[in-house]
């Protein structure tokens, strides 16, 4: 397999992200929204958003991980929130998880603000679905 990032000289730099992902070989897994409940269900951090980011890239990579996979196989995320504002407002904080976690891999991102999310009356803050493709074989079947 082999990704190949694409960022044509004719767009703005990208800061954080990558313009598009080009994917030779592979198997794709579509990964669902997640929001930041632990394995009990139980919403991690109520009303802070980067303690939510931390949980939900955690929730991501245990769904990578369940089929051979690592966060460094996503080519593209959308990030859902409730307020562009904030998420702008802890952006620093934010990325500082994101590099924990993704280090300086940027797949094709696209980040929307919307009026509500499907768990947003737990009190989720954002939601966050992916797409990767993985090249090693499964760890194991899922639950």
């Amino acid at each position: 397999m082999s990704l190949t990032v694409v960022n044509p000289e004719t767009l703005p730099r990208p800061r954080g992200y990558s313009h598009g992902v080009e994917v030779e070989g592979g198997r794709l897994l579509f990964l669902a929204g997640q929001v930041a409940f632990d394995r009990d269900g139980a919403l991690v951090g109520r009303g802070d958003l980067v303690a939510q980011f931390r949980q939900v890239l955690q929730n991501l990579r245990a769904v990578l991980e369940a089929r051979g996979g690592a966060l460094q196989d996503l080519v593209k995320l959308t990030i859902y929130v409730l307020d562009r504002e904030a998420y702008r407002a802890r952006g620093r904080e934010i990325g500082e998880v994101y590099r924990a976690f993704l280090g300086r891999h940027y797949p094709a991102m696209t980040l929307v603000e919307v009026r509500g999310l499907y768990d947003q009356d737990a009190g989720a803050l954002l939601e966050i679905e992916g797409v990767a493709v993985l090249d090693r074989p499964p760890a194991g079947e899922g639950r």
